[in-house]
């Protein structure tokens, strides 16, 4: 997702306005956008220069200098259109333009264009977050900041960037406010829908709710993950095992902050000096098959844990997907802070 703090100005912007922006941007060229949101043009140092020696002023509209037929594609290009176009014009940065003509990405040096996948991605909003309480008491935990940025703003542009376009948020506590942050998700660039739980369903009770609606395996997510898994590895590996659920796995550990006595009765065999032990947990990301949704009843509280161990009861293939990168629960305080650590770091 393009963050359009100093990419974009209006077309009245003034020529020494647009030269800020350009200072500030990574990509060095803005995009121009018109009242209704549409692209008409891009500004470069070279395309200021060019109108600054025509004669015009730095008090001037960035309009009077625009690039008019900046280079662009749609969503759904394939990324050999995109490199042949950079190729073909002897540019770095292609703007990704939906039907409506409004800039929903933009493609750099070094980056890929997220290809639409027509997966969907439930996240799972509807907690109370008590463990972050009093700073969820007002405020759902998706929507508490890192940075100034909402948590689930985080989540949503990093599935739009691996190709994800269709969402759907489960609410309850405070779910109001999620919905009207969010809306249907145009801010995005994504399509986003809700599930209602009427009371707290657990981590998979409001999945019912998609039953009928979903004809392929599907993404479950927690919404108070940082994270940069790459969800389509676990899709790939999920379709490739044949499992009906696969667990998105991360490797726990910790040290015993003492020495550990291994004994026969009363007779010492061993002694371990603060022991390290490890063990895979789940990392609150899943792949489901459709059919699960059979194995839901509607309205009715269930946890992931529950549904997943009533698949196994029944025979059913579930695996597990090992996740090495980046990965914070965002549960506690304190894990509020690393992760508010980790994206100043990060940018993004």
């Amino acid at each position: 997702m393009i963050d359009r703090t100093d990419l974009i100005v209006a077309p009245d912007t003034t020529i020494r306005t647009t030269l800020i922006h350009l200072d500030r941007s990574r990509l060095q060229v803005v995009f121009v956008e018109d009242v209704e949101g549409r692209l008409v043009g891009a500004v470069s140092d070279g395309d200021v220069r060019r109108g600054l020696l025509s004669g015009s002023g730095l008090e001037d509209r960035v309009e009077a200098v625009m690039n008019r037929t900046p280079a662009t594609v749609a969503p759904t290009a394939s990324q050999e259109v995109v490199d042949e176009l950079k190729s073909r014009r002897g540019i770095r940065v292609v703007a990704v333009v939906d039907d409506a003509g409004r800039m929903v990405d933009v493609v750099a040096e070094g980056d890929r264009i997220a290809t639409p996948l027509p997966t969907p991605v439930v996240l799972m909003a509807g907690g109370r977050g008590q463990r972050l309480y009093p700073i969820t008491k007002d405020i759902p935990k998706p929507l508490v900041p890192l940075g100034d940025v909402p948590m689930i703003d985080i989540i949503l542009s990093r599935l739009y960037d691996q190709g994800f376009r269709r969402v759907h948020v489960s609410v309850n506590h405070l779910g109001h406010l999620i919905e009207e942050h969010l809306g249907d998700g145009a801010e995005h660039g994504l399509e986003i829908t809700y599930l209602h739980e009427p009371a707290p369903l657990g981590t998979a009770g409001a999945l019912a709710q998609l039953r009928g609606a979903v004809d392929e395996p599907f993404v479950v997510m927690n919404s108070d993950l940082l994270t940069q898994v790459d969800l389509r590895r676990m899709l790939a590996s999920h379709t490739v095992a044949g499992h009906t659920a696969t667990i998105g796995a991360r490797e726990y550990g910790f040290e015993i902050p003492f020495g550990v006595i291994r004994r026969e009765g009363d007779r010492v065999t061993a002694l371990a000096e603060k022991p390290y032990h490890s063990e895979l947990v789940s990392a609150g990301i899943y792949v489901l098959d459709p059919g699960v949704l059979e194995s839901l009843t509607a309205d009715e509280y269930c946890d992931m844990p529950t549904l997943l161990a009533r698949l196994m009861d029944e025979g059913r293939s579930v695996g597990a997907f090992e996740i090495h990168e980046e990965w914070i629960d965002v549960g506690r305080p304190e894990d509020l802070e690393r992760a508010r650590q980790a994206w100043e770091r990060s940018g993004r």
